[in-house]
């Protein structure tokens, strides 16, 4: 086993499934619900301490799982002995450049998330790969995977990505994962119908369009963004969950053929009314906090739902009336949880 330098855990803040949970580590536990990096809380790696070479790290060549976490490695390379490597870690190290990979066609995983890379290259040889992460660089572009058929998890959060492109040969893509970068249009995703969570929080982007061959999407994230129209998603579906919150939704609408979701959130919108969404009967979890909603009246859309287990709706101007908990007892008398705070019997 590789010898490594293992840094302190921290706590996880708690937060919404809108985001993928498998990529992260100290940097994405420290993002809150809007998708911003809360300054508080401490940053994970300093880049200012100075990188050790690979001549001092021991290689274990019948090492399958290589775990090289945060040894403040500054550039790829010896790690030709790893003939049997399945997976390879070295997120938060200081490496620039993804080099001196060629020779680990086993490879399975590929984790390079938080270091200082500009560049997806170098990767062609690596066609047996599963899963990439290169989450918390500083990537410009998604380019150099045209080899990496088998991927099935794409991890590309918190870079400067400007647009999605180049992933036309990754055909049994089931997740993809683009938050917190600068992507102004969803597009170019036509080929990946294998696509089951697709993640896009914490963007730039103003429309929902060009998801219609997404018809196995399951999740669908496009928190802090903006979008002022639901729209787009009538093929989606097979869709479960879907994450809109932060946004500049005024109405409910355009969900006529989503009969299958079971989460719904439109938290921090502009919407007035709750409306549209009395066919959604599968409905678990209704985010609806931080809105204009002034009518209890509208709970009856929700009557339906009968699984229906968590209301949130504080911070609207219902949340004023002194029975506020109550009448949502009332109305909706399968809620087991009234905004963070679960009912008691």
């Amino acid at each position: 086993m590789a010898t490594l330098t293992v840094g302190e855990p921290q706590e996880m803040e708690v937060d919404r499934r809108g985001e993928s949970e498998e990529s992260g580590d100290d940097e994405t536990k420290r993002k809150s619900l809007n998708g911003e990096v809360d300054p508080e809380q401490p940053a994970s790696a300093d880049k200012e301490e100075s990188p050790v070479d690979m001549d001092t790290i021991t290689l274990d060549p019948e090492e399958e799982d290589v775990d090289l976490v945060h040894c403040r490695i500054g550039k790829i390379e010896g790690l030709e002995v790893l003939k049997k490597a399945k997976t390879l870690s070295m997120r938060q190290n200081l490496i620039k450049k993804i080099e001196n990979l060629e020779s680990l066609v086993s490879l399975r995983e590929l984790d390079l998330y938080d270091n200082q890379i500009r560049k997806l290259e170098n990767l062609q040889t690596l066609t047996e790969l599963e899963q990439l992460d290169v989450s918390f660089n500083i990537l410009r572009k998604i380019e150099g995977l045209e080899t990496l058929t088998r991927v099935k998890k794409l991890f590309l959060l918190h870079n400067k990505i400007t647009c999605i492109a180049n992933l036309d040969n990754l055909t049994n893509l089931e997740m993809l994962e683009l938050g917190s970068n600068r992507i102004r249009v969803i597009e170019n995703l036509d080929s990946l119908t294998s696509l089951d969570s697709l993640f896009l929080g914490t963007n730039k982007i103003t429309q929902l369009q060009n998801l219609d061959a997404l018809t196995n999407l399951t999740v669908l994230s496009i928190q802090s963004n903006r979008i002022t129209k639901i729209e787009g998603l009538q093929n989606l579906v097979n869709l479960r969950e879907l994450y809109l919150s932060h946004n500049g939704v005024e109405v409910i609408e355009g969900l006529e053929n989503n009969k299958k979701l079971t989460t719904l959130d439109i938290a921090a919108n502009r919407v007035k009314k709750i409306e549209n969404i009395s066919h959604l009967t599968e409905l678990q979890e209704f985010w609806m906090n931080d809105n204009q909603i002034d009518n209890w009246a509208d709970l009856d859309e929700l009557k339906n739902a009968k699984g229906l287990v968590t209301v949130y709706l504080e911070r609207n101007p219902l949340q004023k009336d002194p029975q506020y908990r109550r009448k949502i007892m009332l109305a909706l008398p399968s809620v087991r949880q009234i905004d963070a705070t679960f009912i008691r019997f």
